[in-house]
């Protein structure tokens, strides 16, 4: 078991800036690309990017990957993400009705991207692993919804509301991306009011506040199967060595083309993918050299 609070206890502020991820809590308005550029311009950062697009006025939980950390962006993206909403609906109807017509998407559906996505507009399916009303209110409904990375939740919305005379969305909130969300009691999103003031604590030497929103990029072992190295073989591993079967700390069963983290203690070495040929058990795909 990887202990990122250890790891995160033994880097300097500047560090961690260099390898870390930070829970945004994103307002309405500003684009994710903005806030990403945001943070990267507020503490002079070489590159940050966003884990996963959220609409200018959808707000919620928007993790920025800092410069070494947006890697880890294939690994920590592609995660189901949770929405809580407000949809109204064109005509009157029942909670039930309404429960009923929607468990018809719940599963596998099929969605065509809106016309002003980043996508190509084709036809692409998507996985609901939940759609629930939470209140109602006349024409208004509270859902909360979990779903497949990739899914959209305006045009979930839409296609619900072409089978029972129409309905659009509200107001939308993700409240969690994967292993980020708004009830992380060690990691809280910080909204960018807060954030400007962390940084500018930081600035003035006071970087407490800073430090408490810096997540490890180590973290990364909390969703990636960890394997352990022996000590002697570090040097040759982030020299871009593929990790042979003697390399190995214990010897562990893995399917191929499955990634995994490699880790010597507490020491992230990077990212690979399992193939298991031979005595070659992983090949790299990120080396944190």
């Amino acid at each position: 078991m990887i202990n990122i609070q250890n790891i995160k206890s033994k880097k300097s502020t500047e560090e961690l800036l260099q390898f870390s991820i930070i829970n945004i809590d994103k307002p309405t308005g500003p684009t994710s690309f903005w806030t990403s550029q945001f943070i990267k311009n507020s503490l002079a950062l070489k590159k940050t990017s966003h884990l996963g697009t959220l609409d200018p006025m959808v707000t919620g939980v928007l993790p920025v990957a800092l410069n070494r950390a947006c890697r880890l962006n294939e690994y920590l993206m592609h995660r189901n993400k949770t929405y809580v909403g407000i949809m109204r609906l064109h005509s009157d109807i029942s909670k039930s009705s309404l429960e009923k017509e929607i468990k018809n998407f719940i599963g596998k559906i099929t969605q065509l991207p809106p016309v002003r996505s980043r996508v190509k507009r084709a036809p692409r399916t998507r996985e609901i692993i939940s759609f629930k009303i939470l209140e109602k209110s006349g024409k208004d409904f509270l859902f909360e919804s979990e779903v497949q990375a990739g899914t959209y939740i305006r045009k979930l919305i839409h296609d619900l509301g072409e089978k029972i005379n129409g309905a659009h969305m509200l107001e939308l909130r993700r409240t969690k991306a994967g292993i980020f969300s708004e009830e992380n009691e060690e990691y809280p999103p910080i909204n960018l009011y807060d954030f400007e003031s962390a940084v500018e604590k930081y600035k003035n030497g006071d970087d407490k506040k800073l430090r408490e929103v810096l997540i490890p990029g180590e973290i990364v072992a909390s969703i990636l199967p960890v394997v352990q190295i022996k000590k002697e073989v570090v040097k040759k591993t982030l020299a871009g060595s593929p990790i042979f079967q003697n390399f190995l700390a214990e010897k562990l069963e893995i399917k191929k083309d499955e990634k995994l983290c490699v880790f010597c203690e507490n020491r992230f070495i990077g990212c690979y993918k399992a193939i298991n040929q031979g005595e070659i058990f992983a090949v790299p795909e990120f080396v944190f050299n």
